[in-house]
């Protein structure tokens, strides 16, 4: 699976912000997927995570309520909506994939086996 996220940006504190990862290669509706950050230095954290049929969503405490996560398994694409955004939200956004045989550990980053390759979002004050 080649993971290519997109939608990343300057934006103002409050604003929104909607990124997008498609998927190409393998049968993309048999991977849950998840969005991961890391701000400079600072060590990568999760940030929210769907199972591989879209019926399960989780999000990091920090972006509960601003975020939602989604997918279309037809367009192979997953989306990170992230509203009412604030400067320590600041960071490069990754997407992963996790071949959904076994219990989503979506929190757990060694558990996803493709990386897309990163989209900075920066939030100004």
């Amino acid at each position: 699976v080649q993971l290519q996220a997109s939608g990343g940006g300057l934006v103002q504190a409050g604003g929104s912000l909607r990124l997008s990862c498609v998927a190409s290669g393998r049968t993309f509706s048999t991977y849950n997927m998840g969005w991961f950050r890391q701000a400079p230095g600072k060590e990568r954290e999760f940030v929210a995570a769907i199972n591989w049929i879209g019926k399960e969503t989780y999000y990091a405490d920090s972006v509960k309520g601003r975020f939602s996560i989604s997918r279309d398994n037809n367009e192979n694409s997953v989306w990170l909506q992230m509203n009412s955004l604030k400067p320590e939200d600041t960071a490069v956004y990754y997407c992963a994939a996790d071949y959904y045989a076994g219990s989503f550990r979506y929190s757990e980053q060694s558990r996803y086996d493709y990386w897309g390759q990163g989209t900075q979002v920066t939030v100004s004050s």
